[in-house]
Formats: C-alpha cells, structure tokens, sequence
C-alpha cells in the first residue's frame, strides 16, 4: 500500500526497483512544507499561528474587535488578504471598518443563490430590532465615548411605545423585553458589566444598523398600529434588508451570526 501522508516521499509500489525515481508530486509537496510555518507535523496550512487564531475567532464569531481582542486584531490586518482567501474558500467574506474597530464574516450571495450557508441567519424579532435601534441612537449619542453603558429598565422604558400597538399587556411586554435583552448579549451586540442589568453596547451597531432598519421598523410599527402586522425580512450584517426570513407573529428580521455549521 502506498503511503500517502503529506511531505513524505512515497517508497516504490511492490514490485518496482529499489532506485525507482520518487513520486516528484510528493517530493515538490516536501519542498513546498519546508517553507510552511508547520505548527504540527504534517501542517499545510499557510498562516502563522496568530492569524489563524484571527481566522478561528472569526468563523466562531460574532466579531473580532481592537479593543477587545488586541492582539487578533493586528494580525488579522497584518494577513488580511490571506484571511480572506481562507474565508473565500468556504463562501465567506470579511467586512471591516477600521474607524470603528470591528470584524465581522458574512455568507456570500452567488449569481444564482446556489453558495453555501456557512453562517447562520438567526432570525430577529420586531421587538429584537427595535431595541437595536434603541441602542444604536444610545451609542451615536455617545459622542464619541470610549464606553457606552445602559441599563435595562432605561431600554425598556423606550420601548413601552411599542406596547400599545403590538397588543401586549405589561407582563406580556416585560417577558419580550426581557428576551430581547438577552439576544442582545446573545449575539455580541452588548457586553455585560459588572453591574447587574447593565451593559456596554458594541460598536458593531454603529456598521449593521441604518436608515434602511429605522425605516423598517417605523413602517411596521405604522403597520400594527392599524391593525396588521410587520414585514417579513432578513437584515444582513451590513443592515441590507432581504426578502424572507423570519415568520414569527411578531417577527422584524434576521442576522447573520458566526455560529459555523455544518457543510451542506
């Protein structure tokens, strides 16, 4: 049997003369290893070690930050172009803003839709968007604060007006804040702190919610007010509102999170 194993030179098939000239695929793979980092014997991969650990925490999600993660974040700037290619090959892409500090993987869409889902959509809630927003207008009016920490019960009093219009009694209205508080946190978007009922709001609002999610989420507000429901959509990380998406009663949207599944 032959043996295959990365960066050996394969011995002759049974049979062959002793001095048989090596099988040179195996031999150009050898010399294309000694150039490799080889973090394990048989390593082919081409990154060094802190841009896969980039890349790893990229896939795991939800995003990769200056602040937060120092060191993940220089090498991912250092590699970038590597880092995509990786990314690339499992119908993925990198959106970065430098300004605001923050990382994120989104699926790519394909001409004919055909790419495989890599990240997960989960789907948001109305009452889930409208709190973004609401967290979102906390941090824009930061002015520019290295921190922005909010409360619970200071989020949820901006979101009563919703109440009425979505048909909910008080307890009702508490128990989907309360969820909807825990998406938060759940998908990166917040950060707790060490004060109960407190956090600090991500800067990745500031990229995935925009005009396009203030409008949504005032017509399906105008919408329950008279009487209907919300629209049905999908929000990308980039806050690019797709057709489809979530179906839920009360249901505004959906997000990319970095939660890697299997290969379809």
């Amino acid at each position: 049997m032959t043996d295959t194993t990365w960066g050996r030179v394969a011995p002759p098939p049974d049979g062959a003369p002793a001095d048989a000239a090596p099988d040179r695929t195996t031999e150009a793979f050898e010399l294309a290893d000694s150039s490799r980092p080889g973090l394990w014997p048989g390593d082919r991969g081409s990154l060094d070690a802190p841009s896969r650990r980039a890349l790893l925490a990229l896939l795991r999600g939800p995003y990769l930050s200056a602040d937060r993660h120092g060191d993940l974040w220089k090498a991912l700037l250092r590699d970038t172009d590597a880092i995509v290619a990786r990314l690339n090959d499992v119908y993925c892409d990198l959106v970065v803003d430098i300004d605001v500090g923050v990382a994120f993987v989104r699926n790519v869409e394909l001409p004919d839709g055909g790419a495989p889902r890599a990240v997960r959509t989960a789907p948001l809630t109305f009452l889930d968007t409208a709190m973004l927003l609401v967290l979102r207008q906390h941090f824009l009016a930061s002015d520019g604060a290295d921190r922005v920490i909010v409360g619970k019960d200071e989020v949820a009093e901006q979101l009563d007006v919703y109440r009425g219009a979505m048909g909910r009694d008080e307890s009702d209205f508490a128990r989907r804040v309360n969820a909807s508080w825990t998406n938060m946190d759940k998908h990166g978007f917040t950060q707790r702190t060490d004060v109960e009922g407190r956090v600090e709001i991500s800067p990745l609002l500031r990229i995935i919610v925009g005009p396009e999610q203030v409008a949504a989420v005032r017509a399906s507000y105008e919408r329950m007010a008279a009487g209907g429901g919300p629209a049905e959509t999908e929000v990308d990380r980039e806050g690019d509102p797709r057709p489809g998406g979530a179906s839920s009663e009360d249901a505004g949207g959906g997000v990319d999170v970095s939660e890697t599944e299997e290969a379809s």
